[in-house]
């Protein structure tokens, strides 16, 4: 019996339970894209992505082109003959030559509930914007930017204490019981797409230290929210004189106050 060929794109942390629900599926991984081995840290040591990692403890071949703009880059990819590529926060752009590639189709799991939250920061703008939802999708892939019709859903709840950090793992692991539960139906066709409503669209841009500077003008509802969606990176930060005071954590209380005369 000839197993169904697999490939596996992803880069963070937040892509290993996904590769790891296929490596315990009865497939063959023939091949795992990770982003370029890079320097990071306050040393600047050159590090391997978590999904290398994985691959390599598990004894998968791992590719890590710069792109896919070249040439021997898609036909190295078309070389494996996938059936199904998988990609979850990869990091690349890919083209529709690579998209064309795969016999049976190419699903991304996003971490939001498209099409709210299309983009490269979903988890964290959630939490920002004051959401009590989120969750994860299985998108089949197309050119636009997270526009694909979603093959399934699962939601998960947002509390008032999470944080982007509590969040991510959360729906780190919802992704990935996702895909093992529904990969038997996306191999065989039987998910029905969903086209995404054109209503309700809104993008996570994405983070940057910019952002970090609490801004007290705000309400204390939106500062919260953002300390919250910025824990554990780039967390925000307030200047006490010449100091600079990371915050890590806040909370809402009820405060009686009363006017000034």
């Amino acid at each position: 019996m000839n197993l169904p060929k697999i490939v596996f794109a992803g880069t963070p942390d937040f892509s290993v339970p996904c590769l790891q629900a296929l490596i315990d599926s009865p497939v063959e991984i023939v091949g795992v894209y990770s982003q370029p081995d890079r320097a990071a840290g306050r040393g600047k040591k050159v590090q391997q992505s978590a999904v290398k990692q994985c691959a390599l403890e598990a004894g998968l071949t791992v590719f890590q082109p710069e792109s896919f703009k070249k040439k021997v880059a898609r036909e190295q990819l078309a070389e494996l003959q996938p059936d199904l590529l998988v990609v979850v926060a990869y990091g690349l752009i890919l083209p529709q030559s690579v998209l064309d590639i795969p016999k049976i189709n190419c699903i991304n799991v996003h971490a939001s509930l498209l099409p709210r939250w299309r983009g490269a920061a979903p988890i964290q703008r959630a939490i920002e914007a004051g959401d009590t939802q989120s969750g994860v999708c299985l998108m089949q892939m197309e050119r636009g930017l997270d526009t694909g019709p979603v093959l399934a859903s699962a939601t998960v709840e947002i509390t008032r204490t999470q944080t982007g950090g509590g969040l991510h793992d959360v729906l780190s692991l919802s992704g990935a019981e996702l895909l093992k539960d529904k990969l038997a139906d996306i191999l065989a066709g039987t998910l029905e797409p969903q086209i995404q409503a054109e209503q309700g669209v809104s993008y996570a841009h994405k983070l940057n230290k910019a952002e970090m500077q609490i801004d007290w003008a705000l309400s204390a509802v939106e500062i919260v929210n953002k300390i919250r969606a910025f824990n554990p990176w780039p967390v925000m930060s307030t200047s006490l004189g010449k100091k600079v005071i990371r915050v890590h954590a806040a909370a809402l209380i009820d405060v009686a106050t009363e006017s000034v005369k």
